[in-house]
């Protein structure tokens, strides 16, 4: 099928997002490892007015511009990537806002996130295997049937204190979820979230749930007993 997205439409969007920049987003982005400063209700108003036109989603990801391809992301269709797609896709990515996006509003949904799930948990690459981290983490409160949760405990009691960033944060939160949704694994989980003690003394807004497993893990289980 010949590509029905002009050049020209894709520079309007592009002069459309440079134009809704804002210094001020971009500099409290750019705290978080983030490019961009476009305010994102902004940008999801734009891809309800765009709706789902996964040519020109190709195009905008291409431009390798971050503002774009979170656009791109909104407007693709998600099952129409292929496996090799979403790998690239998301060796390509590392702008945090992008990836998460990329995991939960795309891969999740495609039919190879299981198989992209197995391939990236055990990646080299740390902020690719926080991708499978957190497909495991959904599996294990949605379709946790065949995973090895007390083999996952294990791997996160080993590894998890000292994992980078992106991927700590994936593993803790499979920790908590494990704490959370399965009553057998609960005090261990706890365990091990009190004796390594990750994101322990994180900032956490009032009235927010701490992402201290411990914390997250005890407020989740009230909440399911209130």
């Amino acid at each position: 099928m010949a590509d029905t997205i002009s050049d020209e439409t894709v520079q309007d969007l592009l002069a459309e997002l440079t134009a809704l920049d804002e210094p001020k987003i971009r500099a409290v982005n750019a705290r978080h490892g983030d490019d961009h400063g476009v305010n994102l209700t902004k940008l999801r108003a734009i891809a309800t007015r765009l709706k789902t036109q996964q040519e020109l989603a190709r195009r905008l990801w291409d431009t390798g511009d971050t503002a774009a391809r979170l656009l791109a992301l909104l407007i693709c269709r998600p099952k129409a990537f292929d496996r090799t797609d979403l790998d690239t896709m998301l060796r390509d990515t590392r702008t945090p806002k992008v990836h998460d996006w990329l995991v939960n509003y795309v891969v999740k949904k495609n039919p190879h996130a299981e198989d992209l799930r197995l391939i990236w948990l055990d990646d080299p690459d740390p902020v690719v295997a926080s991708a499978g981290w957190a497909l495991t983490a959904d599996r294990v409160v949605g379709k946790p049937a065949g995973l090895d949760l007390p083999g996952l405990l294990d791997t996160i009691e080993a590894q998890m204190k000292d994992a980078p960033e992106r991927l700590q944060w994936a593993m803790n939160t499979c920790l908590a979820q494990i704490g959370i949704e399965h009553r057998d694994h609960r005090a261990r989980a706890l365990d091990i979230g009190e004796r390594l003690e990750v994101l322990k003394d994180y900032p956490t807004s009032p009235g927010c749930t701490s992402p201290y497993a411990p914390a997250w893990i005890a407020e989740m289980v009230r909440r399911q007993n209130a």
